[in-house]
């Protein structure tokens, strides 16, 4: 098992540090809303067939239930989040776009105070008010990054953040590949609509895309897709801890940020170094901060909720109540 977490890691570290100059070159003649909605409905139909083939359509026989789980998942962490960030990037670098990014954790641990009621330490809040200051920062008045493509950035981050949350109670099949085959789907039909209610369509030249574009819709839709979420997905439900997984938010910006200075000449500056250093030492002071210390058993959150209540389970120990979610038996995977 363990071997298998390391290769998903790896695996989300590398590709999904990479679609950020991805998309920043697909977006060069391609509409974004257009060209996500048939990213992930090229990803996720080949996804769905490949599970129905396998059997694990007929196993699982999704319903209305499923679907709705499928919709407000795939809705939050691909249409909201990868819909926004592909439309930002047509105004912020792709360097810069990963190091918002990155405060997904921060989300992370407001919602987990605000909605679970999970306390936060002195660490995690001295982490979060020094991810807001580098994104001050990043994005402040003498800063040189879009604020409305900033805006639009956080607002994805904040998405991705309740999605995943979501995500670790959501009534969705388990099977992996059907999982992520349904929040595609989903998701690429909230694109499309979106995109046709923007005027994308018209904006659709076959002729005019470039073989830059063709190349990293092609990447997109086979690793960024296929691969890399399907790999979330699957540590999401796989037991692994909440901390490790969460170390992909500040691994994904240096990776974004050395391929865009790199490959596509992005400028990074000291104002820019120095945001992004502070950003991620947010992150990790926030990732420490939720590390369990010594034997003491960890307050469960929403990412650890579904191991937490087998493990209760199997020791045939009653399940706390997290509060302002009901019926988490039913709901756990």
């Amino acid at each position: 098992m363990r071997t298998k977490i390391a290769v998903a890691l790896g695996i989300v570290y590398v590709v999904w540090g990479s679609t950020y100059l991805a998309i920043a070159v697909a977006d060069r003649t391609l509409p974004p809303l257009l060209m996500l909605a048939v990213r992930f409905g090229l990803a996720g139909g080949l996804l769905y067939a490949l599970s129905a083939w396998r059997g694990d359509v007929a196993a699982a026989r999704p319903g209305r239930r499923e679907w709705t789980a499928a919709a407000v998942v795939g809705g939050l962490l691909l249409f909201v989040d990868t819909g926004g960030i592909a439309w930002a990037e047509q105004r912020v670098a792709s360097g810069l776009t990963a190091l918002l990014v990155a405060t997904v954790p921060l989300f992370t641990a407001l919602l987990d105070r605000t909605f679970f009621g999970i306390r936060l330490s002195l660490g995690a809040l001295s982490g979060i008010a020094a991810g807001l200051l580098g994104v001050a920062l990043l994005v402040g008045q003498s800063g040189h990054v879009d604020p409305v493509g900033a805006a639009v950035i956080l607002g994805a981050a904040l998405a991705w953040a309740a999605g995943s949350a979501y995500g670790r109670v959501a009534p969705l099949p388990r099977p992996p590949f059907l999982s992520a085959a349904m929040q595609m789907l989903c998701a690429a039909a909230f694109l499309a609509v979106a995109g046709a209610a923007m005027g994308e369509v018209g904006r659709v030249h076959p002729a005019a895309i470039s073989a830059g574009s063709a190349g990293a819709f092609a990447f997109l839709v086979v690793f960024g897709s296929i691969v890399a979420f399907t790999a979330y997905g699957w540590l999401l439900r796989s037991g692994a801890s909440s901390v490790l997984v969460s170390t992909y938010a500040y691994v994904n910006p240096a990776v974004a940020v050395m391929l865009g200075w790199a490959l596509a000449g992005e400028a990074v500056g000291g104002r820019e170094i120095a945001a992004g250093a502070v950003i991620l030492a947010s992150v990790g002071m926030l990732v420490l901060a939720r590390e369990p210390h010594g034997h003491d058993e960890a307050e469960p959150t929403p990412e650890t909720l579904g191991p937490y209540i087998r493990r209760k389970e199997a020791q045939e120990r009653p399940v706390p109540r997290v509060p302002q979610l009901a019926d988490l038996r039913r709901m756990a995977p």
